[in-house]
């Protein structure tokens, strides 16, 4: 009887087991796993988040497309309108310019897909070449190797008295060196390479006092060549022996480069192309030589004085002025410039630039309205003119007198 009682108990135990085993499981007893639902799991939930998101980024980022292609296209309408009015002579007034602020993205970010494993790794860009790459171009394409300064001080002292010469003021020369360089920059100093930190980098070919641009270098070698290998060529007469003969040489490189600058016609775009190249390299090395870099440095700054003057304006830029043309280039900066000084409060800087470099420049776009972009850039001045590099160059301007 015993037994037959522990026997009927294990039996009935079993059933109660098996039934436990076949019954459903609800949700809340298998923790809501993927595999219960597989329509539903953390996989296809991230996936409807994300287009959610991204639904929304897409409808708030056209609104504001929208707005700023509307914007940008009345800024470039306005600019022929004032062109045109500049050739007419006619008077330019606040209703030339678009007065209000270019419109802001304010919309979310857009969302990260969730379901991407391996981010697609970033294109690689071109390294921008620094001073060992335009010597080395210059020595391979050209057989150049530009006659280094024995030091700073003389290089200073060159480009001083060039400047001086050509009738450049003392003001416009150390401040915009100022400016540009830091105060204290060095004849071959590149842009993004101004101060020995950990990481720096260069961030364009702009290099020296001026920060010529590779492509400044083959369009002022093209426009202004004759001029300069005038001038070396009037230096003979004073030298003799091997530095005559060297002087000579290099003569006869230069008119080699110019006849590679000018193999292309006489837009920026077409001299952009060369200067990406390694002849246009090897160009741009010429800003390293005590010869014809303070020629280019100084041309420079006469172009865009020169394009002034042929436009009407007679007085001397100040060096803010100036910078401005360098800033934006000749046309735009002079179209600044030009501007009566009790309208530079009310027109935003937005209107002297093509949308692309508008947001890429932060001191522009800091900068809001002319005004405020000219008293920042004559307060930079001010600051950077009080390092050594700068009163060494205003020194250098006062002996030429």
């Amino acid at each position: 009887m015993t037994i037959f009682f522990i026997r009927r108990c294990l039996y009935l135990l079993a059933v109660l087991l098996a039934i436990d085993d076949i019954r459903p499981s609800t949700a809340a007893e298998t923790g809501n796993k993927s595999n219960a639902h597989p329509n539903n799991g953390p996989a296809e939930i991230q996936k409807e988040e994300y287009q959610r998101k991204l639904n929304i980024f897409l409808s708030e980022h056209k609104k504001y497309e929208d707005k700023a292609k509307v914007y940008w296209d009345l800024v470039s309408q306005k600019r022929r309108v004032r062109n045109d009015k500049r050739a007419n002579q006619q008077p330019i007034t606040l209703d030339d310019y678009v007065l209000t602020q270019p419109p802001i993205y304010t919309g979310p970010e857009k969302p990260i897909d969730p379901l991407i494993a391996i981010p697609t790794p970033p294109i690689p860009t071109k390294p921008i070449p620094v001073v060992a790459d335009f010597l080395k171009a210059a020595k391979e394409q050209f057989q150049f190797v530009p006659k280094r300064p024995k030091d700073e001080l003389e290089y200073k002292r060159i480009y001083a008295k060039v400047a001086a010469r050509a009738g450049l003021t003392r003001d416009q020369v150390v401040r915009i060196y100022s400016f540009e360089s830091g105060g204290n920059g060095t004849y071959d100093v590149q842009a993004g390479l101004e101060y020995d930190t950990p990481g720096a980098h260069a961030i364009s070919t702009a290099l020296g006092y001026n920060q010529l641009l590779a492509t400044n270098s083959v369009e002022l070698l093209a426009e202004n060549g004759d001029e300069f290998v005038e001038t070396l060529v009037k230096r003979l007469s004073a030298l003799s022996g091997k530095e005559k003969r060297l002087l000579e040489e290099k003569i006869k490189i230069v008119q080699q480069m110019i006849e590679f600058v000018r193999s292309v016609p006489d837009r920026w775009s077409e001299h952009e192309k060369l200067a990406n190249t390694l002849k246009g390299f090897g160009v741009h090395a010429l800003i390293l030589d005590i010869d014809v870099g303070p020629l280019l440095q100084t041309q420079k700054l006469l172009t865009s004085i020169s394009f002034a003057r042929k436009s009407g304006f007679h007085r001397d830029l100040t060096a803010a002025e100036l910078e401005m043309l360098n800033l934006t280039g000749d046309g735009t900066g002079f179209d600044m410039v030009t501007m009566p000084i009790n309208m530079r409060k009310d027109v935003p800087t937005s209107n002297f630039f093509q949308r692309t470099g508008y947001e890429r420049n932060p001191v522009a776009s800091e900068n809001n309205v002319v005004a405020k972009l000219l008293e920042t850039t004559d307060s930079k001045m001010d600051d950077e003119m009080k390092l050594q590099g700068a009163k060494d160059l205003a020194a250098a301007f006062l002996a030429t007198r």
